[in-house]
């Protein structure tokens, strides 16, 4: 069931220029990938794993020193940090990059838990009909994301996005994926024609800093009520629900 912000707080919901019934007219929905789009069953986290191995001699465990919605950058550093007791080089986070983005097309490739999650491509084809520009906003590398996407044949929904070696700063990510929108319609598109799609609350965090629209969903860690506490403008359990979007196309 979807969750509009006035359902949370009894406020009306008003912003962004939103359609009756509180369905906001919408030119590109950005969308995050882990937990959002599919879930590659661990294989970000061994292809981590071997990388630090490799270089350094010793596992990382991701999970003890990064949490989910975090971009790459930061989860190197800290998993550095954590696990050699220092800062990293900046040719020591060059090197772990590159062997990461390496090992993860194998690992990706092989892993039993891959999958796309429900209701995904259904929803894509529903966007893309509609005439809606789709991108990606992620924290991942910009190899990392695209080659998670690949095995699924995800890649062919979105021209545009923008990634973790854009920025370390999620926020940041999400304004450049705005503009690089603009950039392919010849033309400013403000943030509140714009659809945040994420699973975690840092992915409704930078949603709100740039003004654009969050909708949250609960296929990732976070449950749908974690996710309306997050302050989400829509929350879906997953994105088998329909997606609340009307388009300059539709009838007044």
């Amino acid at each position: 069931m979807v969750a509009t912000r006035e359902e949370q707080t009894g406020e009306a919901y008003d912003r962004r220029g939103m359609t009756s019934p509180g369905i906001p007219r919408t030119k590109a929905v950005l969308f995050d990938i882990d937990g959002t789009l599919i879930d590659t069953g661990g294989a970000g986290a061994r292809s981590w794993s071997w990388a630090f191995e490799r270089l350094h001699g010793v596992p990382a465990d991701i999970a003890t020193s990064s949490s989910a919605g975090m971009t790459d950058p930061d989860v190197a550093r800290r998993t550095f940090e954590a696990v050699l007791g220092r800062a990293p080089s900046d040719h020591e986070l060059a090197r772990l990059f590159a062997w990461y983005v390496y090992r993860l097309q194998h690992e990706v490739e092989i892993s039993d838990g891959y999958r796309v999650l429900a209701g995904v491509v259904e929803t894509l084809s529903r966007l893309m009909d509609r005439g809606v520009v789709l991108g990606i906003v992620s924290g991942g590398l910009e190899g990392s994301a695209r080659i998670k996407l690949e095995r699924g044949h995800l890649n062919r929904y979105f021209p545009v996005g923008a990634f973790g070696t854009d920025s370390r700063d999620r926020r940041e990510i999400t304004r450049v994926a705005i503009a690089r929108v603009s950039m392919m319609h010849g033309r400013d598109i403000g943030p509140s024609d714009v659809i945040v799609v994420g699973d975690t609350p840092l992915d409704v965090d930078a949603a709100e800093a740039v003004g654009a629209i969050s909708l949250a969903v609960a296929s990732g860690s976070y449950t749908v009520d974690e996710l309306r506490r997050s302050g989400a403008d829509f929350v879906l359990a997953s994105l088998e629900e329909p997606f609340p979007l009307s388009t300059d196309h539709d009838a007044p």
